[in-house]
């Protein structure tokens, strides 16, 4: 490539991927390569086309075509387009990765023919601003990550017992009072619904879908500080742990009122077709004491306070469903029978250690979609070695995700939707500590999420993440030590 290379832009569809290939190429290269809808005679082109003929390989797969004059990509759809730009940069030099023009590179592509396409259509990365708040140009530079990665679901837990994150209009106290309820560094803060906006525009055009989460009705103390009237006592909880028993009222309408009008904020600023309701770790002892709950299980002819929990998730899927939505839940949901969920919900199979595949099993039994994200080995929260209340049965490192990895189902059922990977910020995991715990051991789960064919053996695919090194320090990647043995005495997660 030189600064004489055009770009052929062969339909209007194609331009969003062509500006944007365009921008990191004369961040890096200083060179503003021309644009045309036809070849220019005698000279070298990079051409984009999308083609009804390439539908086999799907809404994300492509053709990457490099001979020694011309550069074709071709896809089906514009995410396609998007997906071969990147594995068209990445057989660049890493410095095309650059912000700032770099001088004496040559810009070489080697020829190849690529044909390729995703294993899973869910490739999601969830980040923790509930517990702890991220500023938005932090957000964005995760999104521009996760595009290298050809990862193309943001996971954006926003609500928690330390704090509420998301401006909800008819609310005001969820956001005035439930984002300041903890007071720690980078636990206060919340993002306004233009800033929220600003977020799924700017995934969006790096073909990544926002799913919000609104974890409900544990792991919900920040709200209910705000609203203390929403819980069984109609006191604000003393503490904000996150398997705190004062949860949201199960029993009162009330309740449903005021999370449906939540649910109808979300929904205007999230155009995605998912919304994560959470659903987890809900210790119920205030729910069995509670005469509105118990007046619930019994109009409804429930059995217990859990399965209070299944009905009112199964009232929060059913609100969501009229609006064509599906509502994701934490695979507690699925555990024990009692009450049958409706056939929008979604199970996000999290809890290994504790239930091993239960949830996985339970929910292809009763028809729900799957997404695959166990915390062994896809938290990436846990550090490659003990740090603060993270002891050696939370730890795992870059081998053990490749080789061990559970949420890697060797022949998923055809209700898989895809793989997930969880950055949870508990313990006060802040913004300058999380690129060591994603990064490189993320490569793994990229390559589970989108590689089809038989994976490498660990020692060839290691080599290949080390390979991307220098391309994480362009980046200013900080990234971790991957290995157990790799980590230097006294290295500190901090």
């Amino acid at each position: 490539m030189s600064k004489k290379t055009c770009l052929l832009a062969k339909s209007e569809e194609t331009q969003g991927t062509v500006a944007y290939f365009q921008r990191i190429i004369e961040n890096s290269t200083g060179y503003l390569l021309e644009t045309a809808c036809a070849p220019i005679e005698a000279r070298a082109f990079i051409s984009f086309e999308l083609s009804e003929e390439l539908k086999h390989v799907g809404n994300e797969g492509y053709i990457l075509d490099v001979d020694s004059v011309r550069i074709k990509i071709k896809a089906h759809k514009q995410a396609g387009l998007f997906y071969a730009v990147q594995s068209l940069l990445q057989l660049m030099p890493e410095e095309v990765y650059s912000k700032t023009m770099v001088n004496n590179i040559t810009w070489l592509v080697p020829c190849m023919y690529i044909e390729d396409q995703p294993k899973y259509s869910w490739r999601s990365f969830m980040l923790d601003s509930g517990r702890q708040y991220q500023s938005l140009e932090f957000i964005k530079r995760y999104l521009d990550l996760m595009a290298l990665l050809k990862m193309n679901v943001f996971h954006w837990h926003l609500t928690e017992s330390q704090g509420w994150r998301i401006e909800i209009k008819k609310y005001p106290r969820l956001t005035s009072v439930g984002s300041k309820v903890a007071n720690s560094a980078e636990q206060q803060g919340f993002y306004t619904q233009e800033e929220i906006k600003e977020i799924v525009a700017y995934a969006a055009k790096r073909h990544i879908m926002v799913v919000p989460e609104i974890d409900v009705p544990g792991h919900s103390a920040a709200a209910i500080t705000a609203y203390p009237k929403y819980t069984c006592t109609q006191k604000a909880p003393k503490e904000l742990m996150a398997k705190s028993s004062v949860l949201f009222c199960g029993g009162r309408e009330s309740t449903y009122q005021f999370l449906e009008d939540v649910l109808d904020e979300v929904c205007d600023l999230f155009p995605a077709s998912y919304i994560h309701l959470g659903g987890d770790e809900a210790p119920k002892a205030h729910w069995d004491d509670c005469t509105d709950c118990q007046k619930r299980i019994e109009e409804e002819g429930l059995e217990n306070s859990h399965q209070l929990q299944l009905y009112f998730s199964k009232r929060l899927a059913l609100y969501l469903k009229e609006k064509n939505m599906k509502a994701i839940f934490w695979g507690d949901v699925v555990y024990t029978d009692g009450v049958d969920l409706p056939d929008n919900t979604v199970i996000y199979w999290w809890n290994w250690r504790a239930h091993k595949d239960k949830a996985y099993k339970n929910a292809i039994k009763r028809g729900h979609p799957v997404i695959c994200g166990t915390n062994n080995y896809n938290y990436l929260n846990f550090p490659v070695t003990p740090w603060s209340r993270y002891k050696v049965g939370r730890t795992f490192d870059l081998r053990m995700t490749y080789e061990e990895n559970p949420s890697n189902v060797i022949s998923p059922d055809s209700l898989v939707l895809g793989m997930g990977c969880c950055l949870w910020t508990d313990w006060y995991v802040q913004e300058h500590m999380i690129d060591q715990r994603v990064f490189p051991r993320i490569f793994s789960m990229a390559q589970q999420m989108w590689y089809k064919q038989k994976p490498l053996d660990f020692e060839e695919f290691y080599t290949q993440v080390k390979s991307k090194y220098q391309l994480l320090d362009i980046l200013e990647v900080d990234y971790g030590p991957a290995l157990i043995e790799e980590v230097p005495l006294g290295y500190s997660w901090d």
